[in-house]
């Protein structure tokens, strides 16, 4: 599955790199765990290897997927209307979509808060949610693509240039 020096990813943390593979006794049975750094905040996780379905640690997107994550930032069909929705609504809906780990979900809730914000005030918490979901998506993508932080900042920002509020 996981070896150390593997990066993963762990649902709205992050990248991670497993820093070791341990085994622990917890309540008189031995339990072996993956342990993390994520990358963005240095915090460790501690993750059993029978639990990695259940919290969704995966393995970093392939090369491919990656383009794929740029044609859902781009796909302007797909923007639902919730606008009418209330903020905090938004934002569990959201939050929810982050929670899967799905990068494609991360994608789809960075470009349908870039297009709301082109059509009205985001609230506090779904700023900081598309800040949370760019983050995610940055740290991924620049592994993947083998590409500095900022460059993927600047293709993100290219494609929303025309939504982006001087």
């Amino acid at each position: 599955m996981f070896r150390i020096g593997d990066f993963a990813v762990y649902p709205a943390q992050g990248v991670g790199l497993i820093e070791g593979i341990e085994t622990k006794e917890i309540a008189g049975n031995e339990q072996t765990f993956f342990i993390i750094r994520i990358l963005e905040t240095d915090i460790i996780i501690m993750v059993p290897t029978n639990n990695v379905e259940k919290v969704g640690l995966r393995p970093l997107i392939s090369g491919k997927a990656a383009q794929t994550v740029f044609k859902v930032l781009k796909d302007r069909k797909a923007f639902p209307s919730n606008d009418h929705q209330t903020w905090n609504r938004r934002y569990r809906e959201y939050m929810e979509r982050i929670k899967t780990g799905s990068i494609m979900e991360v994608a789809s809730v960075l470009r349908d808060l870039y297009l709301l914000k082109g059509d009205k005030d985001l609230s506090f918490g779904e700023r900081k949610m598309m800040d949370t979901a760019r983050n995610l998506l940055v740290k991924e993508l620049s592994h993947v693509m083998d590409v500095s932080e900022s460059e993927i900042h600047r293709k993100i920002e290219v494609i929303f240039k025309d939504r982006i509020s001087a």
